[in-house]
């Protein structure tokens, strides 16, 4: 089993930056892949970034250009740098990982809410 546990999220302003952490543990040798979803008002989860151990990233749309994921191999963490942030982007920002057997866990999320 891995256990997942986020910090960094809060309040902050339109425009301003924050910076959120995934911190693994348990089997984390068994850690294949690492993302970053979030659920906002009124809408699903969406998948917002996502990591390999590799190194290959991938981003929404919605967050291509502005929001950055990175990885922390030694500290079995990894971060989501978000820059410009929008009200739009208020949200839970809840972290996932994938093993090297196809099974997800999943962190219980860190709210964002950036005002106006």
């Amino acid at each position: 089993q891995v256990q997942l546990e986020e910090s960094g999220g809060g309040l902050v302003q339109a425009g301003d930056s924050l910076r959120l952490s995934c911190a693994a543990s348990g089997r984390i040798s068994s850690i294949t892949v690492m993302n970053w979803y979030r659920r906002g008002p009124g809408n699903q989860r969406e998948l917002v970034a996502t990591i390999t151990t590799g190194g290959s990233t991938n981003y929404a749309d919605s967050v291509k250009g502005r929001f950055t994921i990175s990885r922390e191999n030694v500290e079995n963490t990894f971060y989501l740098q978000m820059n410009s942030l929008k009200p739009e982007d208020t949200a839970v920002y809840i972290c996932n990982v994938v093993t090297s057997y196809g099974l997800y866990y999943w962190g219980k999320g860190t709210l964002v809410t950036v005002s106006s």
